[in-house]
């Protein structure tokens, strides 16, 4: 980790001073954030601006932050993780645990009584702590910075609901995370976690900044590793409804509320702690050269267990029971899609002697694919036909000639060794949600129940 990750481990200011908040479970939320009008964007401004409800200052600047932890492996093996949502200065400094009295012990309750499952389903997937105690890394976050953002004042709300503006800080940080999919973004530059390789600063920054059209700040830990992302955004009115606009780390032509504008330094605080050449971008998980018959870590890092001979679970038939945040929720129905109410289809697994896994080749390390290679795998079929993933979406059909070969972790579906699957909403009535195998709001895991 670099030295910037070790501020996850410090404890938490002040917080035995403050009890903790118990909401009902019905609690919902009542406020409502201030309208601004003619908001004015924040470290770009040419008035002095007094109304700090729709003008974020002094932290005018947004940081969402990212983690690639590998030791221990956290989080999806495809992607980054939140760090957080940070409010610095527009020179880089910044103020930390700026009101004791909303420092709270009890986010995930929190987040729960204000209804938002989907929200915490999504955090306990890609908001992790790598030492693995999620709900103190977010207690964490939100003393130290999120209390320091002006526009999430009390105040700020007419018939405010206690805690309503920590809901709105994860939420607005989590939606931020999606629209940065740091690893798609190495990816379209053919940077992919490796052993072997090695990459320069400028070439991960450039396609970091690609997407957005500003500079990124990277960093590493002490072995060269690249470990974190910054993504900078100056806003246009409040965090809870204005405009996030991405902007460069450095230099400002005016900053926070000081009027008339001066020019400030490159802080410290933006400036990257990786070697310019060299930099490691480590797997997750171990990736051999030569393909073998195991499958890979689950997301969470910790080691799988073997997958299972084909009978149990996957055998004979079945249906595809779905759980998320923890819950069953419906199942995968005949075409292949997630269905919330009616009758679970029936499939049928059939053994198959290769396993579709992921590798990188020895002529091109750059490189992540898959090959079908010996083991106890197996597919499935339904009545609509054959299962595949095409075009990274489960489909079931009679147009569908070559099965995937699907293996078993921990008696979950496995695609490529991952039993992480997406979709963007939990369906409700008689919607069907498309099952992807890539990066989408709602992350879901698919079991079996024989029949």
């Amino acid at each position: 980790m670099s030295f910037f990750s070790t501020i996850r481990q410090l404890p938490k200011a002040l917080s035995s001073l403050v009890p903790a908040a118990l909401l009902a479970s019905n609690t919902v939320l009542g406020g409502t954030p201030q309208t601004c009008e003619n908001a004015q964007l924040s470290c770009r401004n040419t008035t002095a601006v007094a109304d700090t409800c729709c003008f974020n200052a002094p932290g005018g600047q947004l940081l969402l932050t990212q983690f690639w932890d590998t030791n221990p492996p956290t989080g999806p093996n495809n992607s980054w993780t939140v760090h957080g949502l940070w409010p610095d200065r527009c020179d880089g400094t910044y103020e930390q645990y700026c009101d004791p009295s909303r420092e709270y012990d009890n986010v995930t309750a929190i987040i729960s009584a204000a209804g938002k499952t989907d929200l915490l389903s999504y955090m306990n997937t890609y908001w992790k702590d790598y030492q693995g105690d999620d709900e103190d890394f977010w207690e964490h976050e939100w003393d130290k910075h999120g209390t320091c953002i002006s526009t999430l004042e009390p105040g700020c709300y007419s018939d405010h609901t206690p805690q309503e503006e920590v809901v709105a800080y994860f939420q607005k940080t989590v939606d931020l995370f999606k629209t940065l999919d740091s690893y798609a973004f190495l990816a379209d530059a053919k940077i992919l976690p490796s052993t072997t390789a090695t990459y320069s600063a400028k070439e991960i920054e450039k396609a970091l900044a690609k997407p957005r059209k500003v500079d990124v700040t990277i960093q590493c830990n002490k072995n060269g590793e690249l470990d974190e992302i910054w993504y900078f955004y100056n806003v246009r009115g409040s965090l809870q409804s204005g405009e996030f606009v991405p902007s460069d780390p450095g230099s400002h032509s005016s900053h926070s509320n000081i009027f008339p504008p001066t020019k400030i330094r490159l802080a410290d605080g933006s400036k990257s702690d990786c070697p310019a050449e060299g930099i490691k971008y480590l797997p997750k998980v171990p990736i051999s050269s030569n393909p073998t018959p195991t499958t890979l870590s689950t997301a969470t890092g910790s080691p799988p267990t073997s997958t299972s001979t084909p009978g149990v679970p996957f055998s004979g038939r079945g249906t595809l029971p779905v759980t998320t945040a923890g819950q069953i929720n419906g199942c995968i129905i005949s075409g292949g899609t997630w269905y919330t109410t009616g009758t679970c289809a029936s499939f049928t697994a059939t053994a198959s002697g290769m396993l579709s896994l992921l590798f990188r080749p020895k002529q091109h390390p750059h490189l992540l694919t898959t090959t079908n290679v010996l083991g106890e795998g197996f597919t499935l079929s339904s009545s609509k036909g054959k299962c595949a993933v095409a075009n990274d979406i489960l489909t079931c059909a009679a147009t569908v000639t070559d099965s995937t070969v699907f293996g078993t972790v921990d008696g979950k579906l496995a695609y490529n060794g991952l039993t992480s699957f997406y979709t963007e909403a939990v369906p409700t009535g008689t919607v069907q949600a498309p099952i992807a195998v890539v990066q989408k709001a709602t992350v879901l895991e698919i079991g079996w129940k024989s029949l």
